[in-house]
């Protein structure tokens, strides 16, 4: 569908303008957590992760086409002071990288995750750091965004995210297929892999990665399996290094003063993507 709302998304991604049909009810009702229970706290690093068995039958590129895995949009969040920053390095960076000229100014992770993240590894001792990766969740309604937009407490938020009201916010969005294809383009060996997902926060213990082509691809379809699971509402898709603010496609806002706000900070970019409006994606999902 290629109509357009009112708040400036695409065919059928808006709720509001194009609700979905009433569902069928499931022989036996999904249980949400109350909102109290969804704050986390962060379990000890591992040095030694647990990695998804491969897939052994045919490429990577082939089973993602088969079921549009490509098309899976990725989030990453931040606040909207943190935007000109973002525009004039023109990436995305990772926490670990040389590149930074300026930290952001909001700092949404606490001390203790950021250390959390930096002592964590993707496959073992000598592998990269959770923290030489750029983190995008798989859902707007991730559990640790539920936890700032409800106000409910969570160790791996800085003291600014939790004072912060969710409109202050901005999430930028993109495909897994734009990350891949870029990443894949720059590489010298077109078949390695160029991120890794988890099935959980990446800095806890008991989550499992996929880190190689294959893994990944199949941790994608396990988690798009069960869209309604909490499972992605956990699940990190990571990008090493950094990200090119090309690859971004769509800027989702609360509301029309924030639109207003960030178009300005867009102005003088080379690369403008979309500024939407989308209020769900800014209410605690109770109140959605």
């Amino acid at each position: 569908m290629n109509e357009e709302c009112i708040h400036g998304l695409d065919g059928e991604l808006c709720a509001l303008c194009f609700p979905p049909a009433a569902p069928v009810a499931p022989t036996v009702p999904a249980a949400r957590a109350p909102r109290a229970s969804r704050a986390r706290t962060p379990e000890a690093p591992t040095a030694l992760r647990t990695i998804v068995a491969p897939i052994t039958t045919g490429t990577a590129k082939t089973k993602r086409n088969d079921d549009n895995v490509g098309e899976q949009r990725i989030y990453h969040l931040t606040h909207i002071r943190n935007l000109p920053g973002i525009l004039a390095t023109g990436r995305l960076l990772a926490d670990s990288s040389d590149d930074w000229a300026d930290r952001p100014v909001v700092d949404i992770s606490s001390s203790a995750n950021r250390d959390a993240r930096r002592d964590a590894r993707v496959a073992g001792a000598d592998s990269l750091a959770v923290a030489d990766h750029v983190p995008f969740f798989l859902s707007p309604n991730a559990l640790v965004w539920e936890n700032i937009r409800a106000q409910s407490l969570d160790p791996r938020l800085s003291d600014d995210a939790h004072d912060a009201a969710a409109f202050d916010f901005v999430i930028l969005v993109s495909t897994v297929k734009k990350v891949l294809d870029a990443q894949v383009a720059a590489a010298a060996d077109p078949s390695a892999s160029h991120f890794t997902v988890t099935d959980g926060d990446a800095a806890f213990a008991a989550t499992r990665f996929g880190a190689t082509a294959d893994t990944a691809d199949r941790m994608l379809r396990v988690l798009r399996a069960d869209l309604d699971s909490d499972t992605i509402l956990k699940a990190e898709l990571l990008v090493p290094g950094e990200v090119p603010f090309g690859l971004i496609t769509l800027i989702g806002v609360a509301n029309d003063r924030v639109r207003d706000a960030v178009k300005p900070i867009l102005a003088a970019a080379s690369h403008k993507p979309k500024v939407a409006v989308y209020p769900p994606w800014f209410h605690p999902t109770d109140e959605d």
